[in-house]
């Protein structure tokens, strides 16, 4: 499952990173939630069969790069291992090289509408930190990579949620449009409900419908009877100010996600943006890392760091500084992790 983290976040997201870009985008999590990059819709996380796999679902970043780079030296088209390396220089948050193993897997797997996703995110990645005009062009490579991965996969959940924002949220110039986003909810009614659910809320949020984008959300969770559509909803909430439905609702996706996997990191990360429940909010984080259910949705490093910092909050430097050397130690040249240690 892609967690909202992933879905919205800095590096872990796309179309939240060409918010830089395009100033007058509405996020539809605009906490300031930690970066984590890949997010609320059903994604499943692919089993873990491979060494670097493993390594990249339990946070190990450097050594599933390492392990990845040799695999490509020593077959230089195996487009699953330039896949892995994308999906872990992006959850490091080095936008350059995830681009760069993004192509190169699109390349190999050209029929992939998962490596195109994660192109796009990637993209949207490097986006964020380029000039207006080397941004735009980005922006238009993000709509084809999202568009190319729905039409190769239009089951695929992921790929519509991440279209669908990049509809909603990108101006018109750039390949946006709520025309667009309202013709792929029509498309994925049938197969995917929950996300044409969720496309309509966003459709109806940004025009100030919030009766409807209410109604849209909570008909999500209906269908879906997943954590990620609690979450939608509790976020939806916590945007209008309505905090006490929007800790009810999160506290209930708490209950529903017995597995403790990336949703309890999303619910974390919401709640520690409004100051709200800090005990449940780090209890969270902690579950998250103790369990078996860890993955690149919630990248364990963004996690250590989302914990530190508020471990911070409340005056435990000692505890905060373990945790962020226990994010060096899993990836060595994760920046934020550097600089958190730097401002202790």
């Amino acid at each position: 499952m892609r967690s909202i983290i992933t879905r919205y976040a800095c590096a872990k997201v796309r179309i939240a990173s060409l918010s830089k870009l395009f100033p007058r985008l509405v996020l539809l999590c605009s906490f300031g939630l930690t970066c984590a990059a890949n997010a609320a819709v059903t994604h499943p996380v692919t089993t873990s069969t491979s060494p670097a796999e493993r390594s990249l679902m339990q946070g190990r970043i450097d050594e599933a790069i390492a392990t990845l780079q040799s695999a490509i030296a020593a077959n230089p088209r195996d487009g699953q291992a330039y896949l892995l390396l994308c999906r872990s220089y992006y959850a490091e948050e080095h936008q350059d090289q995830a681009v760069d193993a993004c192509e190169n897997a699109v390349r190999s797997l050209p029929g992939s509408s998962e490596a195109y996703d994660w192109l796009g995110r990637a993209l949207g990645m490097k986006a964020s930190h380029a000039g207006p005009f080397a941004g735009f062009g980005l922006a238009r490579k993000v709509r084809t990579a999202f568009e190319t991965a729905v039409q190769l996969d239009p089951r695929s959940a992921a790929a519509a949620d991440d279209l669908s924002e990049f509809y909603i949220n990108a101006p018109g110039i750039a390949g946006g449009g709520q025309d667009k986003a309202t013709d792929l909810a029509d498309r994925v009614q049938n197969h995917l409900p929950q996300v044409a659910h969720r496309i309509r809320a966003m459709l109806a949020e940004k025009n100030k419908d919030y009766g409807t984008a209410e109604h849209e959300f909570k008909a999500a969770v209906g269908d879906a009877k997943h954590p990620e559509a609690l979450l939608d909803l509790g976020a939806y909430y916590m945007r209008r100010d309505q905090q006490t439905k929007a800790v009810e609702t999160l506290k209930q996706c708490l209950t529903v996600d017995r597995s403790n996997d990336a949703s309890i990191v999303d619910v974390a990360s919401i709640l520690n943006s409004r100051h709200l429940e800090p005990q449940l909010a780090e209890h969270a984080l902690q579950e998250y890392l103790r369990s078996s259910a860890k993955s690149d949705a919630a990248p364990v490093i963004h996690v250590e760091v989302m914990l530190g910092k508020m471990m911070v909050a409340r005056g435990d430097t000692g505890g905060a500084k373990i945790e962020f050397e226990k994010a060096l130690e899993l990836a060595s040249g994760y920046a934020p992790a550097k600089q958190a240690l730097r401002q202790l």
